[in-house]
């Protein structure tokens, strides 16, 4: 397979869309998320969507399979929440490292039906590694403002068990996204490097974090200068913004990427912002418009889409990238 770094300096890399929301549209019930191996389990399961690569596994291939037929370069794998952190809510850590296996599976089978059909367009699996619920760098407890609900070893450890399936199971890249705690996506970090080392191998990294609000810093209080310098010390593919904001409001951020980067920048924001509902109105062609910015700005060398994105935002995004040239990275491998 063509090396991803030499793709990136051809072209924009587009990433798929959103899992979660392709899955409501099935109204999957507790019995579905169950299926038969888990239906007796002692706590409700329904909700947690990393479980559907075991119980659903045809309805995760058929919205990776959506996303490829829509242009998507990179599919990430259904594992947003596969570290026994997260899992801890379903009483299902000692699952994790077959969630992660599993999905990484499924989507790499589905690559690799794509690579059959077009041999001439690679296509990828990232490895999604979510920031888990427990945050590092600050309390939950607002009486107590030195307690941590996790450290940065259980952290660390937590990260490298989901790392080491996601790589048995086929990913080609790491992401670590959707980054609200920059200690956290160190520990991850920290977690891919030590596999790295004991394996002798070599995957390219993704990190992607997340601007909460209006002040445009992350929830742990970084500005996205500050987010760059923190992740810099790691080699990566791509450094980059998703979720919590829509098209428009994440524009500022790139731009600060853009100019300071030394490697791609990536973007997957939101189907712009929710409504009182908590769903996403904007259209696949209003998404495109606002992400044309990016591109007469060159801006990203990665994009796709977070919550509230569909197969048809992500086809109008790889449609409008064709005619653009990707951000200039001085590539070091």
């Amino acid at each position: 397979m063509k090396d991803i770094h030499k793709i990136l300096e051809e072209r924009i890399l587009i990433l798929d869309g959103a899992m979660g929301t392709m899955l409501q549209r099935h109204k999957f019930t507790e019995e579905d998320f169950r299926g038969e191996r888990f239906k007796d389990w002692s706590v409700p399961v329904q909700g947690n969507n990393d479980l559907l690569s075991i119980t659903q596994p045809e309805a995760i291939k058929e919205v990776h399979r959506l996303y490829f037929e829509a242009g998507a370069d990179i599919v990430e794998t259904n594992t947003f929440s596969g570290t026994t952190i997260a899992m801890a809510d379903y009483e299902m850590e000692d699952l994790v490292y077959e969630l992660n296996y599993q999905s990484a599976k499924i989507a790499k089978e589905v690559a690799e039906e794509f690579a059959i059909k077009e041999p001439n367009k690679p296509r990828f699996v990232a490895g999604s590694i979510g920031p888990t619920n427990r945050t590092a760098s600050m309390s939950p407890d607002v009486n107590d403002p030195g307690y941590r609900a996790v450290t940065f070893d259980e952290l660390k450890i937590a990260y490298k068990q989901q790392v080491e399936a996601l790589i048995d199971g086929g990913a080609d890249i790491l992401l670590v996204e959707t980054v609200f705690d920059t200690l956290n996506a160190k520990a991850a970090l920290f977690a891919i490097e030590e596999v790295k080392d004991e394996r002798t191998i070599d995957i390219p990294i993704m990190v992607s974090g997340t601007i909460t609000d209006a002040s445009g810093r992350t929830l742990s209080g970084q500005t996205a200068e500050a987010f760059l310098i923190s992740v810099s010390h790691i080699p990566m593919l791509s450094v980059g913004f998703n979720c919590a904001l829509g098209a428009n409001q994440l524009t500022p951020h790139l731009e600060v990427l853009a100019q300071k980067a030394e490697f791609g920048v990536s973007a997957h924001p939101n189907a712009g912002l929710p409504n009182a509902f908590g769903e996403y109105d904007e259209t696949p062609e209003q998404m495109a418009s606002q992400i044309k910015e990016y591109l007469d700005k060159s801006l990203v060398n990665i994009i796709g889409g977070c919550c509230g994105t569909t197969p048809e935002h992500i086809q109008a995004i790889a449609d409008l990238v064709k005619e653009y040239k990707p951000r200039r990275v001085e590539v070091t491998v």
